[in-house]
């Protein structure tokens, strides 16, 4: 097993994560190569998709790489992505600083993905807050991203 977890979507927010209760004493950059990022994985509103990654050879999807304290803390973040209804959490090789590290990712579940779907601004900004470990062609293309202008004031963080 390993002691990693790779965040790509709103838990790239280690705010968020705190506010989980996900226990972790180190945080870095990291890569899953030979994909890509997508907003495909239905969300409780309308429309509105949350992250997941799909095969794309040569193209790499950026995020967060936490080193967790133990098996209950991914039984905590089970939990949270509704795994393994939702998501399946597998472990992949990931590059970190050009050497690989296993960790384990969350990969939406094709009965729970849909096509056309857009994050809600709120969500967005949780990946936005990973910037410090993202390159700077990363984070500009989320940035871009085309999304709900949704940003509840009153959503808990840790939604």
């Amino acid at each position: 097993m390993t002691e990693f977890y790779f965040a790509y979507g709103s838990n790239m927010n280690s705010e968020r994560m705190k506010a989980r209760q996900v226990q972790f004493d180190r945080c870095f950059a990291g890569s899953l190569p030979n994909t890509a990022l997508k907003f495909n994985k239905r969300a409780p509103s309308a429309g509105s998709g949350h992250a997941n990654v799909a095969y794309a050879p040569g193209s790499r999807v950026e995020g967060v790489v936490y080193r967790v304290s133990g098996e209950p803390c991914m039984r905590a973040l089970d939990q949270f992505e509704s795994a393994p209804r939702a998501y399946s959490r597998e472990i992949f090789w990931l590059s970190v600083e050009g050497k690989p590290l296993a960790a384990w990712v969350y990969i939406g579940n094709q009965a729970a993905l849909a096509e056309d779907l857009v994050p809600e601004r709120w969500y967005l900004n949780h990946l936005l807050a990973g910037k410090q470990y993202l390159s700077a062609k990363y984070y500009q293309q989320l940035q871009t991203t085309h999304c709900l202008d949704i940003d509840p004031p009153d959503r808990p963080v840790h939604l």
